[in-house]
């Protein structure tokens, strides 16, 4: 199987966890039985907005639907009977440090749901700690081989987070580091785990400023002939006229297909919801029209 992927991608991401049961329901720990039904209704809510888009024309074999098995396992079993491109994570819940949702038996989750693409979100500095940078190159290139070896794509989520004396260098100014010194860290994290043997097919890039860095950005996770390799655009949770910059300074540029784009998509229709100031057919809709529109955005360039 070769490495990469080729075809236009528009992921609607709702697979948060930690955060999302946190800060729309208030609950730290494990949920009650109660609770956890609410939050898996609230993610029903954003899946009927990606159904309803795809009602409205956005294409089947380009949308695609990013969630969890601890809220979403039933919207991943139904996503999967309707034959959409489906993503799951892997990774354990807000950590700083990537491990492994359900350790050992990570594989066993993951035939079970058989997704079109097993996604990890990982947080590497370059010039952060050497020895949880190794730790986390060893997990990563041990579930990129599993995947391959299986023939499955691994989408692969890199957050770059600065360090106190990177932005000090930049004057203490984090919108300037952000800007300006992010997208050369995030190149060399992907060199950094290149060299570690970890593989992705297609890379979660985080929003950036300027064309040019984006061109960098995936020229480098096509190096060495990883011709094939693809990146798609994050949300980061901006509002829409940040990530509208970012979705054009990406589109175009070679190895550049799509988005991975949740809260910036349904944040406040879901809220509003959940608050109990919207109806859940409106919310629905409002998703389905913030995920059009951003499609309708990265197309048009």
């Amino acid at each position: 199987m070769a490495l990469g992927y080729d075809k236009p991608l528009y992921i609607l991401a709702f697979d948060h966890r930690g955060s999302f049961q946190k800060k729309f329901f208030g609950v730290t720990g494990e949920p009650t039985p109660e609770e956890a039904a609410r939050i898996s209704d609230a993610k029903r809510v954003i899946y009927e907005g990606l159904l309803r888009a795809l009602d409205e024309g956005v294409p089947k074999e380009a949308a695609g639907a990013l969630v969890d098995e601890q809220f979403g396992a039933d919207i991943a079993r139904d996503a999967k009977a309707r034959g959409l491109t489906l993503a799951m994570p892997v990774e354990k819940s807000g950590q700083d440090e990537f491990d492994f949702e359900y350790g050992d038996d990570f594989g066993r989750h993951i035939e079970e749901f058989d997704p079109t693409f097993s996604k990890v979100l990982v947080r590497w500095n370059p010039e952060g700690d050497p020895e949880l940078n190794r730790r986390q190159g060893e997990r990563l290139k041990r579930l990129g081989d599993w995947l391959h070896e299986r023939g499955r794509v691994f989408l692969f989520e890199l957050l770059v987070p600065p360090l106190p004396h990177q932005v000090e260098a930049v004057g203490g100014d984090e919108r300037r580091w952000d800007s300006e010194e992010r997208p050369k860290l995030m190149r060399e994290a992907i060199r950094q785990l290149h060299a570690a043997g970890v593989e992705p097919d297609i890379w979660k890039i985080e929003g950036i400023d300027r064309r040019e860095d984006c061109e960098m950005i995936a020229a480098e996770c096509r190096a060495d002939g990883r011709d094939g390799v693809a990146c798609v655009v994050l949300g980061r949770g901006a509002d829409d006229a940040a990530v509208d910059h970012w979705l054009r300074m990406g589109r175009g540029v070679p190895g550049y297909i799509g988005f991975a784009i949740g809260r910036s998509i349904w944040w406040n229709p879901l809220k509003a919801y959940v608050d109990g100031q919207l109806g859940r057919e409106e919310a629905a809709k409002q998703i389905a029209a913030n995920y059009r529109r951003f499609i309708d955005v990265y197309e048009a360039g």
